[in-house]
């Protein structure tokens, strides 16, 4: 089953990885995340990176999202060569934005995705399969991360070929002059702005959550059908802080009687 189809049926759980490291992407693909979300837009990973990160998850098992360090048809064309089940393309706000996106994620007659030969097409072996259901079967998702994108959001989701949204809350608190706040009634303003426009679509909307509490609420609001809970380092320096502290007062009396 494609991300795609996924998300039609169900509400899907993913944790963002920034941490190039195979291991911790193999790892993270067997604990009952639905999806990754392997971002080279906030971190050092680069292609090779990514290639080894995505041999190494159990792809039946967990989806591997990437999102793009831009949205240049270089970066594009180049991370869906190496087969991946959609990604999420940041700082889109524009419909002509948006329509470049879809011209170098789709193949013709869609867009104008370049034709190569990758580990997506496994290396030639499954070349006329995948070229002839990519442009169904691989999620085109647009991050809509700032305001000028919430100002355009119609236009830019009545675009042809985009397949989702997944909303930013962070740049979009940053683009309104209250970074960090992302309560703050004008960033959920934008967010409710953003989601109307998506549902009016029929179009999948995703968001990040920095906790559990907020993955929660909103699933439970029923508006969103992917969440991305966290990520790598924050998650692991929280486990780490929380044995720190469960352990700390047994060892207070042996390093008191020292």
């Amino acid at each position: 089953m494609t991300f795609k189809n996924a998300l039609a049926e169900r509400k899907l759980l993913g944790s963002i990885l920034t941490l190039p490291c195979p291991d911790i992407a193999e790892a993270l693909s067997m604990t009952g995340l639905d999806w990754l979300f392997l971002d080279m837009e906030h971190s050092s990973m680069d292609l090779n990176d990514l290639k080894s990160m995505l041999q190494a998850m159990r792809i039946h098992d967990c989806y591997a999202v990437v999102r793009t360090p831009d949205s240049s048809d270089t970066s594009i064309k180049r991370i869906l060569d190496l087969g991946c089940d959609a990604i999420v393309v940041p700082q889109v706000n524009s419909a002509e934005q948006a329509k470049a996106v879809v011209d170098s994620a789709k193949y013709a007659p869609m867009g104008k995705r370049s034709v190569g030969i990758g580990r997506a097409h496994g290396y030639g072996q499954d070349f006329a399969r995948y070229v002839q259901r990519a442009n169904t079967d691989i999620s085109v998702i647009i991050q809509v991360e700032h305001v000028d994108a919430v100002n355009n959001i119609d236009a830019i989701l009545d675009v042809p070929g985009i397949d989702g949204v997944f909303i930013g809350p962070y740049d979009l608190s940053a683009s309104l002059n209250c970074i960090g706040d992302i309560q703050n009634e004008l960033v959920q303003t934008a967010i409710r702005q953003t989601k109307e426009a998506a549902q009016k679509r029929n179009l999948p909307l995703g968001i990040f959550c920095p906790s559990i509490q907020a993955a929660n609420q909103q699933l439970t609001q029923g508006e969103m059908q992917f969440v991305a809970v966290g990520i790598d380092t924050g998650l692991l320096v929280s486990a780490v802080q929380n044995i720190c502290e469960q352990v700390a007062p047994f060892l207070a009396p042996v390093l008191a009687s020292r």
